[in-house]
Formats: structure tokens, C-alpha cells, sequence
């Protein structure tokens, strides 16, 4: 059901993948995602049962209003009103989710300030700069790039996310180490390859990077495989020591 991944002491980050959950085709089974046209009981079913398996309070999760854009929003609590791309916290057990099947999700924690933060990022916000743009935040709120640790998760790879050439050059020009080829021979975008390029620009020298491609796995929820499809999810929290 889920993928953990090391960020460091006292971070807790995982995926999920599609398997584990309760929904129908064509949302079958572990869909997180609620605005993809899923039965609500669905989704709150499974966003239990990531929860549980995360060992996380399914009730301190924080859930975005994502629309491809750059904002950033520091949480708190896990209300959020406005539609964000990114988030970050430096509260403990309180759990940064991002819903994703194509797109990249991305973690950053910097253990040491105690600041995490998860960002959406698929083309559009890629050629935004929304990791950039949470890499900012995070240091504005005592992270700094130099300790924080990085994970991007599965996502469309640069062998299958085919796009019309001029947009492969609008996302290379915004997103320098974006640009690709198809196992096509056709135009290609790399999101994971100028993400990383950004994390590197921005001074976060640690990045892992997942390698499986959503297109690629049937395990994966994925949009353009599919269309009428779920959502799986990246997560990340500052662990409560008064919980362990």
C-alpha cells in the first residue's frame, strides 16, 4: 500500500499506490483523491486506511485544493481554504498530503529546523516554479536548503509524457533539464529531471527520486493512461515525539 521514504530523524514520508483500498472501477482501489467523481464513503475509507498504515492521525491531515499553480501556504492546522500546489508545517503529527497520477509529488523536510513541506508538480507548476517557491518558504521559516532532504515521487516519464515540441521548449526554457524524447522519437518532458534541476539550483543537494513511471505501472494510478482514473498520494510529517 505504501512506500516509506527516509527524509531524516523524526520525519515520517511515504506514497501510496493504487492497490489497498475499497473503491470501484474505475477508481479501484486505493483512490485518495475527492474531486475525481469517487463515492465520498470511498475515499474516506481509504484515506483511513492510508492513514493507519502511515501510523498518522487520519484527522490531522492537511488535503490541498490543487490547480497547477505556484502558491504556497504555511498549515497550521488541517483546514485550508484557498487552492495551493504546496504547503509546508513546523507543527508535529500534523500530515502534509499531495494527490498526484502523472503529476510529480514532491517532499522536503529539514529535520533539523523541524520545517516540512510537500509540493504538486506536473508541468504547469513545474514550469511555474513551485518547488522552487517552497524551498523559499521553508527557508523563511528556519529551513535551510543545505540540510533539507528531498524525495520526488512517481510520475509521467520523459520516454512517455509526449507534448507538441513548442511546449517542450516553453517547459525547457522555464525548467532547464525538462526537455526529452520520447521512446517515440517524438517531443518529451522530464518533470522529475528539471524538478531536480531546480531542488539542485535552489542549494538542496539530497534528492532521491523514485523511478517508477505512473504511465508505465499498472500499480500506479495514471491520467493519461487511463482518463477517468484516482489519485495516489505523497506524504510527509513532523513525527510527535508525544505519540512514539
Amino acid at each position: 500500500m505504501i512506500t516509506t521514504v527516509d527524509l531524516g530523524e523524526g520525519i515520517g514520508a511515504a506514497f501510496t499506490a493504487r492497490a489497498g483500498g475499497v473503491s470501484r472501477a474505475p477508481f479501484d482501489s486505493l483512490n485518495l483523491g475527492g474531486a475525481v467523481g469517487d463515492d465520498a464513503a470511498a475515499v474516506a475509507g481509504n484515506r483511513a486506511r492510508a492513514a493507519a498504515a502511515l501510523g498518522a492521525d487520519p484527522g490531522r491531515t492537511v488535503w490541498m485544493r490543487q490547480v497547477h499553480g505556484a502558491d504556497v501556504a504555511h498549515v497550521t492546522t488541517p483546514h485550508l481554504d484557498s487552492p495551493v500546489d504546496a504547503t509546508l508545517t513546523t507543527e508535529p503529527g500534523l500530515v502534509l498530503a499531495v494527490l498526484v497520477a502523472d503529476c510529480a509529488p514532491v517532499l522536503i523536510a529539514d529535520p533539523v529546523a523541524g520545517v516540512v513541506g510537500v509540493a504538486h508538480s506536473g508541468r504547469p507548476g513545474t514550469a511555474a516554479g513551485v518547488v522552487p517557491a517552497l524551498v523559499t518558504e521553508m527557508t523563511e521559516h528556519g529551513a535551510d536548503p543545505e540540510r533539507m532532504r528531498a524525495a520526488v515521487g512517481p510520475a509521467a516519464c520523459g520516454g512517455c509524457y509526449e507534448v507538441p515540441a513548442e511546449m517542450r521548449d516553453e517547459v525547457e526554457a522555464a525548467a532547464p533539464g525538462s526537455y526529452a524524447t520520447t521512446s517515440k522519437g517524438t517531443p518529451g518532458v522530464d518533470i522529475r529531471a528539471g524538478i531536480a534541476a531546480q531542488l539542485a539550483a535552489h542549494g538542496v543537494a539530497s534528492v532521491a527520486i523514485d523511478p517508477r513511471c505512473t504511465i508505465e505501472s499498472p500499480g500506479l494510478f495514471s491520467y493519461r493512461r487511463e482518463g477517468r482514473t484516482g489519485r495516489f498520494a505523497g506524504f510527509v510529517w513532523l513525527k510527535d515525539p508525544s505519540r512514539d
